[in-house]
């Protein structure tokens, strides 16, 4: 029997490890709330399941592994709230299983570094509801689950370049506030890496290797359309949306160390810089 992912939220993240997979002769079954992505979806060799209306049970009975990218809300974790008593069935049946969470559940360490065994304090609600998510997913019996904490992604169409060009782009400086990232490219290789050698409890951190100050990624990217690099802005000065806000609460540096010692995983992009360029090189 082949392979089978079933991907529920199948969005930016599953879609990159969907495009290794399927070269390889796996089945990939991604689950859509929004009826108008299915042809997207099966146009990139992905089987679309509608989330109110296929059978998602049945889906679960053939696959071999399964890949979680809905985020939670205040109401708890999407997949489970619905589908919990099915995925526990399927467990035993199941090769791989992983959860897609955030960087977000260390909380803030004042630009100090985490790594997988730093304990869980996040300080924002989002962060919050990431540690119950993991909980949850971890105390289905039997689930071979990995559990993949993401720092921020960036990619094909989620650069800085659009907003550099337009002139909209912002250098916010906060001193001390740094972020780790991951390119799209290094979380698919990464998940499939861990496909590839499971090792069910474990958990893993998905960045690269340079923490960074956000306002020097926006100038760099300045740097490299050859444009102005946008005035800097205090962060105590900046109009933002509490949701961009929150993100400026929580300044770490992430370790990356187990994906390279467990997994063997060479980052494709292992600065921002290199991931900039490569981007820029995308678009022609």
């Amino acid at each position: 029997m082949g392979k089978v992912l079933l991907s529920f939220g199948h969005g930016y993240s599953a879609r990159a490890l969907a495009r290794r997979l399927l070269p390889r002769g796996w089945r990939v079954l991604g689950t859509t709330r929004d009826p108008a992505r299915a042809d997207t979806l099966r146009a990139e060799g992905v089987t679309p399941l509608l989330w109110d209306r296929d059978d998602v049970t049945t889906a679960l009975g053939e696959a071999t592994h399964l890949l979680s990218s809905a985020g939670p809300t205040e109401a708890g974790d999407p997949v489970l709230a619905r589908h919990r008593d099915a995925i526990a069935a399927a467990a035993p049946g199941l090769e791989w299983a992983g959860y897609l969470s955030t960087t977000g559940v260390y909380g803030d360490h004042q630009g100090g570094w985490v790594d997988e065994t730093t304990p869980l304090t996040p300080s924002t609600t989002r962060g919050q509801r990431r540690v119950a998510a993991e909980a949850e997913w971890q105390s289905i019996p039997g689930l071979p689950l990995h559990i993949f904490r993401l720092a921020g992604i960036y990619g094909p169409g989620r650069g800085p370049f659009e907003k550099v060009r337009q002139g909209t782009a912002r250098r916010i400086v906060k001193p001390g506030q740094v972020f780790s990232r991951i390119h799209v490219d290094d979380i698919a290789q990464v998940l499939e890496a861990s496909v590839d050698r499971p090792r069910p409890g474990a958990v893993y951190n998905l960045c690269d290797d340079d923490p960074a100050p956000p306002e020097d990624v926006i100038a760099h990217a300045a740097d490299l359309l050859g444009l102005p690099v946008p005035e800097a802005i205090p962060f105590d000065e900046a109009e933002m949306t509490p949701m961009a806000r929150s993100f400026y609460a929580e300044s770490k540096r992430v370790s990356n160390r187990r994906i390279k010692e467990e997994l063997g995983v060479r980052l494709l992009h292992p600065d921002y810089r290199s991931g900039l360029r490569a981007l820029l090189a995308e678009e022609g």
